[in-house]
């Protein structure tokens, strides 16, 4: 790996419930995104990208480490293990500087015992990273306390205004610190006569509720939309009470997105202000996604496309010197590559313990053979939706099958059906079909030493 991409910086930014399919760059007509389009059109938009557990803990648990949630952290409001190393501590043993802020929801902390906002996250478990600003969890995005620090230089207040608005701040204040003392070390090292500044790089992590319910956003955006000029995807079925309920969510989620847009604006201009635009990758993504009607559902933990589907774009500013790929990208990304393609950007490989695949050479320019002929689908926390548990996968080729305990549950073709209205999973004509799927399923419940009864 060249000696350039060894010395980037990355930052991850992501939101909580956002669906791949709303973004502007990805079709959905109802919103403007020109930030994130930017960020697409100038780096690599991987279209297939999914969350492999679409529910908030067991995903951002798999985020840290790169293990599946059966082997980390199972269900809703579970804990990531104590002494478990993450991706942060990683960082920090190539001599990164880490900062995480933002929603935790790692801690384990369940919410009929109060707010998770008030709950206070011990610095021994916050994922190893060094600065740490942040919440266990809150739903009550104009009512959002942070905490961090330790002893006494611990602190816990309420932000001052909108969630995304004001961690957005927070982001950037890390990110001027940053480029402030590169420019200090590079002055003095430009005084000493060219000695080589010590600044090292840095990984930060802005995360944030938003899109997530309450579907509310600050006026300037929510004035845009309007149940009245909304367009609903195919796939939610005319029933008066989901067209109705779908119709008055989406503005507010729609606007949600379109304020997480212009934050993204705020943290690229921060970064050429800095002087750091050109060292640092930015990576973009969301935990799960959002059904908002399609197929009567709402929310997450379902195997449907508009739940597991995520936004997942690797962009950056691009050296003239350094060649990197563009455009749209059909490799099968999951929750638990996420880590080890980030480490790859930074020429660091990924520890033995992580599960996932580094897909870094879809930005960087090359690829390895190793990619994965297919995802791996898990749900082992039922809940909204699907009330009981389900595994299944989706192939490169377009297939995907959900199997419920010995029993096939859902089954497309999802090239000629993208809108999965056609369920194939007990029709006898695909058969042949379904048992090849099967036997791959099957060969990644062993493989990644799950326990799941598939039907025979």
């Amino acid at each position: 790996m060249m000696e350039t991409e060894r010395k980037k910086n990355v930052i991850w930014i992501f939101g909580d419930q956002q669906r791949a399919q709303a973004l502007s760059c990805n079709g959905d007509p109802n919103l403007f995104t020109p930030n994130i389009d930017t960020l697409a059109a100038a780096g690599v938009n991987f279209v297939n990208a999914v969350s492999g557990s679409p529910l908030c803990c067991p995903f951002r648990g798999s985020l840290l480490t790169s293990k599946y949630p059966h082997k980390c952290v199972p269900a809703h409001q579970a804990r990531l293990p104590e002494g478990q190393r993450t991706i942060a501590n990683v960082f920090s043993d190539a001599g990164y500087d880490t900062a995480y802020i933002g929603k935790w929801h790692l801690d384990g902390f369940d919410e009929k015992e109060g707010r998770a906002s008030r709950h206070i996250v011990p610095p021994h478990r916050r994922g190893g990273f060094r600065y740490w600003v942040g919440y266990e969890n809150n739903n009550s995005p104009w009512d959002c306390w942070v905490h961090g620090g330790e002893g006494e230089e611990a602190f816990h207040y309420r932000l001052p205004g909108y969630e995304t608005d004001e961690l957005t701040s927070l982001f950037i204040a890390y990110i001027e610190e940053q480029g402030r003392e590169r420019q200090a070390e590079e002055h003095v090292s430009a005084e000493s006569g060219g000695s080589k500044a010590k600044r090292g790089p840095f990984f930060a992590v802005l995360s944030v509720q938003p899109p997530h319910n309450p579907y509310y956003a600050p006026e300037r955006t929510m004035r845009g939309h309007s149940p009245a000029n909304l367009t609903l995807r195919p796939n939610v079925p005319d029933v008066a009470r989901v067209r109705e309920q779908a119709k008055a969510e989406l503005p507010g989620y729609y606007a949600m997105i379109e304020n997480l847009d212009w934050n993204i604006g705020r943290i690229r201009k921060a970064l050429f202000d800095s002087g750091l635009a050109f060292d640092t990758h930015i990576v973009f993504f969301s935990d799960h996604g959002d059904m908002h009607g399609s197929h009567g559902q709402f929310r997450k933990t379902s195997p449907y496309e508009e739940s597991i589907r995520v936004p997942f774009i690797i962009s950056g500013e691009q050296p003239h010197y350094e060649q990197r790929w563009n455009g749209k990208s059909a490799a099968l990304v999951n929750h638990v590559d996420i880590a080890p393609t980030t480490l790859g950007l930074c020429g660091i490989d990924a520890p033995e313990w992580m599960d996932g695949t580094d897909y870094s050479g879809h930005r960087l320019g090359w690829r390895k053979k190793n990619e994965q002929d297919s995802v791996y689908l898990q749900n082992l926390d039922p809940r909204a939706n699907v009330d009981k548990p389900w595994r299944g996968l989706i192939t490169k080729d377009g297939w995907k099958y959900i199997c419920f305990e010995s029993m096939p549950y859902l089954m497309f073709n999802l090239n000629e059906d993208p809108y999965e209205q056609a369920n194939l999973a007990h029709d006898p004509q695909f058969a042949k079909k379904r048992q090849a799927l099967n036997e791959r399923l099957r060969q990644w419940v062993r493989d990644t030493d799950d326990e799941f009864q598939l039907p025979v």
